[in-house]
C-alpha cells in the first residue's frame, strides 16, 4: 500500500458514527485520505498542524461544539481550512462560523459532488497556506543567521538609507557598513539589494 497521501488529507469530526462512516466511504471513494474523530477534544489532541489537510466538522456535537472547536483553532492560529456540517435550522449558526473564517457549510443530507468540490477547494487553500508558511519559515531561518549589528544594518538598508547614513546612524565607519552588507548578502543568499528586500519585507509582512 502506498504511504504517499492520495489527493489530500481530510479530517472528519462528528459524534455520529453513521455520518463518520458515510463521509469516510464517500471521500475515500474520491481518493482522499480520511481520518475520523468522534469528538472535537480527540481531534485537537491528535491534530498535527504540519500536515496539509482540511477539516469537516459537525456544528452540533456532544461536549465541545463545532463553534468551540473553530475558536480553539483560531486561538492556535491554525491555517486549517474548515467546512461545517449543519442540520436543519443551523444555517444562522453556520453563517457565524463563516464570519470567523470557515470556508463553507453543507446541509444534511449532503450531495456527493458538492462535498467533493468543497473538499478540493479547501485542500487548494491548505496547500497555498502551507507553501506560504514554508517560505516564511525559510526566511526566518535565514534572518536568524544575522548578528545583532547585521540586523541593524539590514533594517536601515530596507529603509533606503545610504552607506554613509547607516554609518552615521550606528557610529561606525563606512568600510564597516560595507563589510556588514557583504556578510548580510552572503548569509541571506542574496545576489542583489532586491533579493534582500524580498527576504526582509516578506518577514515583516508575516509579522
Amino acid at each position: 500500500m502506498s504511504l504517499i497521501p492520495k489527493k489530500g488529507n481530510v479530517y472528519v469530526v462528528d459524534d455520529d458514527e453513521a455520518v463518520r462512516d458515510s463521509l469516510q466511504w464517500l471521500l475515500e471513494g474520491k481518493d482522499y485520505r480520511v481520518k475520523c474523530f468522534d469528538s472535537a477534544e480527540s481531534f485537537l489532541s491528535r491534530y498535527d498542524p504540519r500536515e496539509v489537510a482540511c477539516l469537516i466538522a459537525d456544528i452540533r456535537m456532544e461536549g465541545m461544539s463545532g463553534l468551540e472547536l473553530q475558536d480553539r483553532l483560531l486561538e492556535r492560529k491554525s491555517p486549517l481550512p474548515v467546512v461545517f456540517i449543519t442540520g436543519h435550522g443551523d444555517v444562522p449558526m453556520a453563517v457565524q462560523t463563516m464570519k470567523k473564517g470557515a470556508l463553507d457549510f453543507i446541509e444534511k443530507p449532503f450531495k456527493e459532488d458538492e462535498l467533493a468540490a468543497i473538499v478540493e477547494r479547501m485542500l487548494e487553500q491548505a496547500r497555498a497556506a502551507f507553501s506560504t508558511h514554508q517560505e516564511a519559515a525559510s526566511r526566518d531561518a535565514l534572518l536568524q543567521r544575522l548578528t545583532t549589528r547585521e540586523s541593524q544594518v539590514l533594517e536601515r538598508i530596507v529603509a533606503g538609507r545610504l552607506n554613509k547614513q547607516i554609518a552615521d546612524d550606528l557610529g561606525i565607519s563606512i568600510k564597516t557598513v560595507e563589510a556588514h552588507r557583504a556578510n548580510i548578502m552572503e548569509k541571506l543568499n542574496a545576489n542583489t539589494v532586491a533579493d534582500l528586500l524580498k527576504i526582509a519585507l516578506g518577514a515583516a509582512a508575516k509579522a
